[in-house]
């Protein structure tokens, strides 16, 4: 077992089966490796490395975690780490996490090439792919629509997929179709804080709402880009409701047009059509710059800003479709 692996990338379920795997091959006979985790940006990497160099006192293997590695940013924390990595303390593993695809490259230069990884978002194929497997072994048949509208409501990636289509299978009833109201009725029962609850606040108008929903995501370990990638995913597919609505002036879009930009929930139109009411498409174009503007200051400032730049965010996202 390599002493340091670099898992990079935003498909987090994926990256969850790869750290499963780690566990697995270092099981020992009686006891599985002591493990910890460590969170870049609030344990110095000094302490990380104390830590990592003291030998094992109840286990014959240990497990360490560096997460959100893509806040190591400081020249003297990011040498320190690429060191330990170069001579690792031989009765441990590291693994490196960060949903970004590259970090600060003397830490990746230091990981040999064989134990690094990239775990990419999964294409629109395999997301129906994987769903569609999942409640075919769990006994249950779904529809396209119902296939469609978790596409919609849940975050993309196989651990949120997993998530929450087990909080479905516990409602569901296996002699019956799987179909877009049942989901909707569920999910939206049983659902987590996601960007895509945060939107459906916006959409509403609800500031209070979305700070909640955004401090919430930040106490759940969420990292500020990932947050960020889903609100601009949202706004991107606002501007393509807002023109759709401006070509069909006369009457409702058609149920296949709003297929075609990927809203076939009656949940999901409803979140666009509230958002249509607050914000016009120059409005949606300003909340996209902003995401991109929010994004490279999550980038450089670190997890000590985190609350207050988001905080700050949330608003200027609320201000961008308070009156058209």
């Amino acid at each position: 077992m390599q002493s340091c692996l670099l898992f990079l990338g935003p498909e987090i379920g994926e990256k969850q089966d790869a750290v499963a795997e780690i566990r697995k091959t270092l099981q020992g006979k009686d006891a599985p490796p002591e493990e910890t985790s460590f969170y870049a940006g609030e344990t110095p990497v000094t302490a990380m490395t104390a830590v990592m160099r003291n030998g094992a006192l109840f286990a014959d293997k240990r497990l360490f975690f560096i997460k959100n590695a893509e806040n190591l940013k400081k020249k003297d924390e990011i040498d320190v780490l690429a060191d330990y990595i170069l001579t690792p303390q031989q009765d441990t593993v590291l693994v490196i996490l960060s949903d970004e695809t590259s970090i600060a490259k003397p830490i990746e230069n230091a990981v040999p090439s064989h134990a690094k990884r990239i775990f990419w978002e999964m294409f629109e194929s395999r997301k129906r792919e994987w769903v569609l497997s999942f409640f075919k072994r769990e006994g249950f048949s779904i529809t396209e629509d119902g296939i469609d509208a978790i596409l919609e409501m849940v975050e993309n990636n196989t651990e949120a997929f997993r998530r929450e289509c087990s909080h479905l299978c516990r409602f569901l009833d296996k002699n019956k179709p799987v179909e877009a109201d049942l989901v909707e009725k569920w999910l939206s029962h049983t659902k987590v804080e996601s960007a895509f609850t945060l939107f459906s606040w916006l959409a509403a108008g609800d500031l209070a709402k979305g700070l909640e929903t955004m401090r919430a995501l930040l106490m759940a370990k969420e990292a500020p880009p990932a947050i960020l990638a889903g609100l601009a995913w949202c706004f991107q597919k606002l501007r393509d409701y807002l023109f759709l609505k401006e070509e069909h002036k006369s009457g409702d879009l058609a149920d296949v047009e709003l297929r075609k930009i990927g809203l076939a929930s009656p949940r999901a139109r409803k979140d666009y059509e509230n958002a249509s009411r607050r914000y016009n498409i120059w409005q949606a174009d300003t909340c996209v710059s902003l995401t991109a503007e929010y994004d490279m200051l999550a980038r450089s400032m670190g997890a000590g800003f985190g609350n207050l730049l988001m905080d700050r965010y949330v608003y200027k996202l609320w201000s961008a479709g308070k009156s058209k």
